[in-house]
C-alpha cells in the first residue's frame, strides 16, 4: 500500500475522557490496537504524535498506559512543546501525559528561542507544569555571552534562574568562575559562588585607555 494512503489511514484520534485531549498520530506501519483498553500500540516509520501540548517525530513511538497517557520515542527523536516553545532531539524521549514530565536521553539538544539558550547533555527532564529543566552528564549550555557547563543543571525557564553544580564553570568573554555551585541570574547575568571558588577577570579595554591618558 502506499505510504502517503497508510498515513493517511493511521491518522488517529483518540478522546481522552480523563484529560479531554485529543491525540493524532501517523506513521508507515502501526501494530496494535488503537482502542482505549488496548495494552499498547507501536507506530514504525516516520511516526509523528500530536497533543495539544507536545509534537513528537521519531522513527518509532510507542503508546501505552490509561488513556495512551504514556509515550515513547525512539531513533532520530525531534519535537516541541507546544506550550513553552522549547525545541528539542535526541536519541530517545518517554512523556507522560498525564504528570507533563518529558525525559529526554542520549545526545539531547534542547533550545529555548524565546530566552535564545540553547543547551546540551545525555539527560534532560522537562515539566512544562513547573517550567523546569533538570540536566545531567556532560552538559553545555549557552545564554548571551555566559557559557556554562557543569555535571548538574537546573534551569527555571519562567524566572530565568540557572543552578550549576559539580565543577561548575561560567565563561563570560574573558572572565572565568569555577566554583562547586554556581547560581546565575540569565536576566540580570549576576554570579553567585560557593565551594572552592576561583577565577580570572581581565582587564577592561576601556580601563586600560583610561590608565593610558592618565600616564
Amino acid at each position: 500500500m502506499n505510504k502517503r494512503i497508510l498515513n493517511l489511514i493511521l491518522l488517529i484520534f483518540i478522546s481522552s475522557l480523563l484529560w479531554a485531549e485529543t491525540i493524532s498520530f501517523t506513521a508507515d506501519s502501526m501494530s496494535g490496537s488503537a482502542k482505549k483498553n488496548s495494552s499498547a500500540t507501536v507506530l514504525q516509520g516516520n511516526a509523528s504524535i500530536i497533543t495539544e501540548e507536545m509534537e513528537i517525530f521519531a522513527d518509532k513511538v510507542e503508546l501505552s498506559g490509561d488513556d495512551y497517557n504514556l509515550i515513547k520515542a525512539e531513533g532520530t527523536v525531534r519535537g516541541k512543546n507546544l506550550k513553552s516553545g522549547l525545541e528539542f532531539t535526541c536519541s530517545e524521549m518517554e512523556y507522560d501525559r498525564s504528570t507533563k514530565l518529558a525525559v529526554l536521553s542520549g545526545d539531547v539538544d534542547l533550545k529555548d528561542t524565546q530566552n535564545d539558550v540553547t543547551a546540551k547533555a545525555q539527560v534532560i527532564s522537562y515539566n512544562s507544569e513547573t517550567d523546569i529543566a533538570v540536566m545531567q552528564i556532560g552538559i553545555s549550555l549557552k545564554q548571551k555571552d555566559n557559557v556554562c557547563s557543569a555535571s548538574y543543571a537546573v534551569y527555571n525557564k519562567k524566572n530565568q534562574m540557572l543552578n550549576l553544580s559539580g565543577n561548575a564553570k561560567i565563561k563570560q568573554k574573558e572572565d572565568t568562575f569555577r566554583a562547586q555551585q554556581i547560581i546565575l541570574n540569565m536576566e540580570t547575568e549576576e554570579i553567585t559562588l560557593d565551594g572552592r571558588v576561583k577565577g580570572t577577570v581581565s582587564e577592561k579595554e576601556s580601563s586600560k585607555e583610561e590608565k593610558g591618558e592618565e600616564q
